[in-house]
């Protein structure tokens, strides 16, 4: 008997969960498909009936990731930059390995060593969230300059041994977020 639609649609999603909290959270070399199935509750036969290959699950996970983080933060947040970049320069966001983080920081050293589907993915969600910041701001200018200091700021925080500076570090982005947004 040949499984339903929405059972296979349902098996996809608890793969994708799976992939996207290992990957981000360990890397793309340092997670294999025997992990994200154990993960996700499944065997390893079943990836086969989903993806191609480690590198395609790699490529629809970052969306994946980055939606299920957006989801964690409430409406009211993401409405208003400032809070945004408090919310995202965290140390619970840095540090919280029970939460989905966002894969544009917490990838971004992982991504040029991967192939160009996954790099246009990554290209992908990077624009929406400059989309996002620019819905909250004025000029693009701005929503990119927003959007280093708080994809870069999460990275180098997360990159770094000394938790005093990388708190520093946060900081230091959510200022100037915040200056960023303020009117003149």
């Amino acid at each position: 008997m040949a499984w339903s639609k929405t059972h296979k649609e349902q098996s996809k999603e608890k793969i994708l969960q799976s992939a996207a909290m290992l990957f981000t959270q360990q890397g793309f070399e340092n997670v294999s498909i025997d992990q994200v199935m154990q993960q996700a509750e499944m065997t390893r036969g079943a990836f086969y009936s989903h993806f191609s290959s480690k590198s395609d699950l790699y490529a629809q996970a970052i969306p994946k990731a980055s939606q299920l983080a957006q989801q964690r933060v409430s409406a009211q947040i993401r409405a208003d930059l400032a809070s945004l970049a408090k919310s995202y320069l965290s140390s619970q966001h840095r540090d919280d390995a029970s939460q989905q983080a966002c894969p544009l920081a917490f990838l971004i050293s992982d991504i040029n060593q991967n192939d160009q589907k996954v790099r246009a993915t990554y290209t992908k969600t990077l624009e929406r969230f400059v989309e996002n910041t620019q819905s909250l701001v004025d000029e693009r200018d701005t929503a990119l300059q927003c959007t280093v200091l708080m994809i870069g700021g999460l990275a180098l925080a997360r990159a770094i041994d000394n938790d005093d500076l990388a708190k520093e570090l946060m900081l230091a982005c959510q200022q100037g977020v915040e200056k960023l947004t303020q009117a003149p």
